[in-house]
């Protein structure tokens, strides 16, 4: 078999800056061979024009969402996704993909985001009456706030969703709630990415945080999912059943 016939195909879908660099890291890391590239303004052709690919990456904005969806249907790729923003329905739609392809969505593919969330986790139930607070910080052309990652922590925090998320604080809020999880977003400059989550407990505080100093840890751990979801079986995975083996 030639290198060639064994190259992994791809559909590009948002040409940002992220698909900028996500088609530069697959063509690094070899074994892939990118179709096409598919912004807003053309995204329609994902319906029905679009060549079939092993695997689309969708780094764009919700807005493009139906056409992702009817490019998977139509072409039974695995998909990986990355965007952001995306509604409570909308992201069930996706989930609701796995019953025909392979599917993952994360709102961070940073390994080290992964991590943050297992001990996120670790750390919430051990200090389950500690106070805690999510800040996170974006370069100042961020659409959405809070972040996906901010989101994705707050589910490790509060898996069941019973707890109050306050969103900032202005006036006289009163005293904190026993069951209340601050959501703080900053922007500003070009800030790839930071998260914190504080606990705040009687005179010590506990700080878990992530730094990322470049999109590329983003891109590289998308093309690292994309590698891993080809060829399995249709279900909807996690980033970290794909990079932990879960």
């Amino acid at each position: 078999m030639t290198n060639e016939a064994a190259r992994t195909s791809v559909i590009l879908i948002g040409g940002g800056r992220m698909g900028t660099l996500i088609a530069k890291t697959l063509e690094a890391e070899g074994g892939f061979e990118v179709l096409d590239t598919y912004g807003s303004r053309d995204a329609a052709q994902l319906d029905r024009e679009a060549p079939r690919a092993d695997v689309a990456i969708d780094f764009s904005n919700r807005a493009a969402l139906p056409h992702a969806l009817a490019y998977v249907r139509r072409t039974g790729a695995a998909l990986v996704s990355g965007t952001t923003g995306y509604a409570p329905e909308e992201l069930e739609q996706i989930r609701a993909l796995g019953e025909a392809c392979a599917v993952t969505w994360s709102a961070n593919y940073s390994l080290g985001v992964a991590v943050l969330r297992r001990a996120t986790e670790v750390v919430a139930r051990g200090l389950g009456d500690w106070d805690c607070e999510i800040v996170e910080t974006h370069h100042n052309q961020k659409a959405d706030a809070p972040s996906g990652t901010a989101k994705l922590l707050l589910g490790a925090i509060d898996p069941s969703s019973s707890m109050e998320v306050v969103c900032g604080r202005e006036g006289m809020v009163g005293p904190r709630g026993r069951r209340e999880v601050g959501m703080h977003s900053l922007r500003g400059g070009t800030v790839a990415g930071t998260h914190e989550v504080h606990f705040f407990g009687t005179d010590e505080e506990v700080c878990l945080t992530h730094r990322a100093t470049s999109r590329q840890i983003f891109a590289s751990g998308a093309v690292a999912a994309a590698r891993r979801i080809v060829g399995r079986e249709p279900g909807f995975y996690t980033f970290d059943q794909l990079m932990f083996g879960e």
